[in-house]
């Protein structure tokens, strides 16, 4: 029987796992070896359990990486163009402007009224972080605390809000 047609057995110890590759022929026919680890480390685990988490969660979790993603940018505008919280300041009247326009075009009472109250007050807040924070830095002072706090009720307030499936 010919060299080519005949199965080797090799033996491996337990746990091993092989992988076997056709015999390379021409120049470059160099020998090389493949590793294949038996299991993934704690780290890549625990990290892959965070990470799917982060990912199944996404939506419910949208708030949160807006407000991480507002804390960066605020510090990379603090550090790079200061004059930038100049541009922001005027944006903190726009979500007052929203609910006096909505209040006339289509008005609401109680409940509608309340939330429509509560989440411009907290865009304007928001709004008025981000100017300070581009313009101080976002550690500056108590802005990390409001940060914190804005994080706080606009997650409560996405979690309420949003329907759930």
């Amino acid at each position: 029987m010919s060299s080519r047609t005949r199965t080797r057995t090799v033996k491996t110890a337990a746990g091993i796992h092989t992988v076997r590759l056709p015999r390379q022929r021409g120049r470059r026919s160099d020998p090389f070896v493949i590793v294949v680890p038996e299991r993934p480390s704690l780290t890549r685990e625990a990290l892959g359990f965070i990470g799917r988490g982060l990912w199944t969660f996404r939506r419910a979790l949208a708030p949160t990486g807006l407000s991480v993603l507002a804390f960066l940018v605020a510090g990379l505008l603090h550090l790079i163009a200061w004059w930038s919280a100049l541009v922001f300041a005027p944006m903190a009247g726009g979500p007052l402007v929203w609910l006096l326009v909505m209040q006339r075009r289509r008005p609401a009472r109680s409940a509608a009224l309340a939330w429509r109250i509560g989440l411009a007050a907290l865009a304007t807040i928001a709004a008025t972080w981000l100017a300070l924070a581009a313009g101080f830095g976002p550690l500056a002072g108590p802005l990390a605390l409001l940060w914190l706090l804005i994080l706080i009720a606009a997650q409560t307030a996405w979690l309420i809000i949003r329907p759930s499936r």
